[in-house]
């Protein structure tokens, strides 16, 4: 309700999402490009490219990532410092073991969000954890990206569009 109405603080409060990368079918590149639409808040009807609106998104069970063809264990990451004889490369496979998937799901996520001053900002909403377990039980509103329950049926969120509907002022919280 108050997303159509104005930019309110409740059209700007931070969802969080909760996907689990082991029983998603879809392989790295879907995930994290639903992942990087999230942090960007391209779902919300409030989306606007220069203010950051985005949502939390905690990724679980990212040491099952999963991928297609050979990739795992032919693409490779490389860095550079500009200095002759400095670039170094590193398979998909070998930064899993080294790092975990979590890394890589940052990295390709990170290549997907747009290369400005809030691609930082937006990468660190993103929480990566190798188990199923993670401290954010508590926060997560919606499960999965695309399902699940809504902001809106929250019992603080649905008495504030009860009181919209009404005409009454709603105090800031």
């Amino acid at each position: 309700m108050s997303q159509t109405v104005g930019k309110t603080r409740l059209a700007y409060a931070r969802a969080w999402h909760l996907v689990d990368i082991g029983a998603d079918p879809r392989a790295l590149g879907r995930v994290a490009s639903a992942i990087a639409l999230t942090l960007m808040g391209k779902h919300k009807p409030i989306f606007d490219p220069s203010t950051d609106c985005g949502d939390y998104v905690v990724a679980i069970d990212c040491a099952n990532l999963h991928t297609t063809g050979k990739k795992r264990f032919q693409k490779l990451y490389r860095t550079h410092t500009t200095r002759p004889g400095s670039l170094k490369e590193i398979s998909m496979d070998r930064m899993m073991a080294k790092w975990g998937g979590g890394e890589v799901l940052r990295k390709a996520v990170s290549g997907m969000l747009p290369k400005n001053r809030l691609r930082k900002e937006r990468l660190a909403r993103l929480k990566t954890f190798e188990g199923r377990a993670h401290p954010f039980g508590e926060n997560v509103v919606r499960v999965g990206l695309g399902g699940g329950a809504s902001i809106a049926d929250m019992p603080g969120v649905k008495s504030a569009f009860e009181e919209l509907r009404e005409g009454k002022e709603v105090a800031p919280s």
